[in-house]
């Protein structure tokens, strides 16, 4: 295999996992909401037409584990959770907004 070969090939590879994970129902749209500041579970929840709270629950978890979004919990009172973009969540931004518009224009 020659080094541009293998430079295609790893490209591709990096793509199907992004494009895997980013395709993950919901994965997307959190991302989206979070690109403006911080938000709380319930404002996730209403602002996201469609998703159960387990579903956003399981997403919100992915997405922390991936490094994309932040968990912050202040002890209150009362006791709130939000949830925000991290550097590596605002670095993708940019991508995910071009790829959006692209599809608004090519995929109707």
């Amino acid at each position: 295999m020659t080094a541009a070969n293998l430079s295609c090939a790893a490209r591709d590879a990096a793509l199907s996992r992004a494009f895997e994970f980013l395709g993950r129902r919901w994965n997307a749209a959190v991302l989206g909401k979070l690109q403006d500041g911080p938000l709380g579970f319930r404002e996730l929840s209403r602002t996201i037409d469609g998703v159960s709270d387990s579903v956003l629950s399981n997403r919100l978890s992915s997405l922390t584990a991936a490094g994309l979004i932040a968990r912050t919990v202040d002890a209150g009172p009362p006791v709130t959770v939000s949830y925000a973009l991290t550097e590596s969540g605002r670095a993708l931004m940019p991508a995910l907004n071009q790829i959006a518009l692209w599809a608004d224009q090519h995929l109707t």
